[in-house]
């Protein structure tokens, strides 16, 4: 039997879609770590935490908090979800074992070495294209988007046409897991045409050989999936690999423009570039929460949760939790971040991480080569978004 147990925890009123959160998120992380360990949102009947330890926690124990009842707001064991659930994200073992152990193997080490240098000459490029127009750019489109779109999507062996319909459809599964509110209702309202495309993509014989796509439908040959199966984890491989790698790089160029110095750090010992990545994800972490479901009555921060119970765990104040990091809300790529749960924890974790670090790293390299002032040339535009942390618009300058 369930535990009625939302009167146990501290109630905080405090909405996590609102334009305000979403905006200026860091001063509503500080109320959730500090009222208490476990929250009740009566807003929206779910649990919600916001300190490092209880998040680490939550995300490293997948029998108790499961993942397969839906990451976001929605429980998929209460209302069916909009789209077949994510093969990778929405699962839980054995099949989750079985489906991430395949894109493990797509994405071998051997694999990503091999991309490396592919990745390094686009990277390249990109950034002599920025620079020959005078270094000015709008940077969430002309770089944060425009490179993970060639390479990540070359990489798979995606078409060449109509790629922009990534962007739309990671925006789709992004924005679907907070409440059907303006912004889940604004990133449907062109679904049925992102879908068009999207799904078709997915297919074996629309994948170009050599690319990642059909490494994953070589499973289908092993008698593992089927084909359906196989297109379906290929579409979550797509989810989760171009938005947020996108915002990635936003985030980053942001910060480094605000903070020159360490520009100046990192363009004298580029050996930097991978921690950079990594406090750039722990302080503005783009992916700023996520969800899970009880599987059985427990307890968390001295609360009783019953069964079947939603909470949220908020990655964005778990990566700045000043009883984790000392001075959490300074830049500094020098720090060492090993523990940030930007990529997530537990056997969820990231399993694409390794493609996005090549990603973002091979980008940074380039520009430390050739740049030697990333500065402002314009105000900022933040992003309204249920789950995601990114920039709309950010105005650059590149001084070579």
């Amino acid at each position: 039997m369930s535990v009625a147990t939302s009167t146990t925890a501290t109630e905080l009123d405090l909405d996590p879609f609102s334009a305000d959160y979403i905006l200026n998120p860091y001063p509503q992380h500080e109320r959730l770590r500090s009222k208490a360990p476990v929250v009740w949102l009566e807003r929206y009947k779910c649990y919600a935490t916001g300190r490092y330890e209880l998040v680490r926690a939550v995300l490293e124990d997948p029998v108790t908090f499961c993942s397969g009842a839906g990451v976001g707001l929605g429980n998929f064991n209460k209302e069916p979800p909009w789209r077949v659930p994510s093969m990778v994200l929405e699962t839980d073992p054995p099949n989750h074992t079985r489906n991430r152990a395949v894109i493990s193997r797509a994405l071998s080490p051997a694999t990503l070495r091999s991309l490396r240098d592919r990745f390094e000459r686009e990277a390249q490029a990109l950034v002599e294209r920025v620079l020959a127009v005078g270094g000015t750019t709008e940077a969430v489109k002309d770089l944060g988007e425009a490179f993970p779109l060639k390479v990540f999507a070359d990489a798979v062996g995606l078409r060449e046409d109509g790629r922009e319909n990534l962007i739309a459809y990671g925006n789709m599964v992004f924005n679907g897991m907070g409440p059907r509110n303006a912004l889940y209702e604004q990133a449907m309202a062109n679904a049925d045409a992102v879908n068009a495309w999207v799904w078709p993509a997915c297919q074996k014989e629309a994948l170009a050989p050599g690319g990642l796509g059909l490494k994953i439908f070589e499973a289908v040959d092993s008698g593992l999936f089927s084909e359906l199966e196989a297109a379906t984890l290929v579409r979550s491989f797509l989810s989760a690999g171009i938005d947020t790698t996108a915002n990635a790089i936003g985030l980053l160029l942001h910060c480094f423009a605000r903070f020159p110095e360490q520009w100046d750090l990192l363009v004298g010992d580029p050996s930097l570039s991978r921690g950079a990545f990594d406090e750039v994800l722990r302080l503005e972490s783009p992916f700023q929460t996520f969800f899970r479901t009880t599987t059985k009555d427990t307890e968390l921060g001295g609360v009783r949760l019953g069964v079947n119970e939603k909470i949220m765990v908020s990655l964005g104040s778990a990566n700045r939790d000043p009883n984790r990091w000392d001075a959490p809300e300074t830049f500094d790529i020098r720090r060492a971040t090993t523990g940030h749960v930007a990529f997530g924890a537990g056997i969820h974790g990231c399993v694409g991480q390794m493609m996005a670090r090549l990603e973002v790293e091979s980008l940074l390299r380039a520009l430390v080569s050739r740049v030697r002032r990333v500065e402002s040339a314009g105000e900022p535009r933040w992003m309204l978004h249920n789950t995601l942390r990114g920039l709309e618009s950010l105005p650059l300058r590149l001084i070579a």
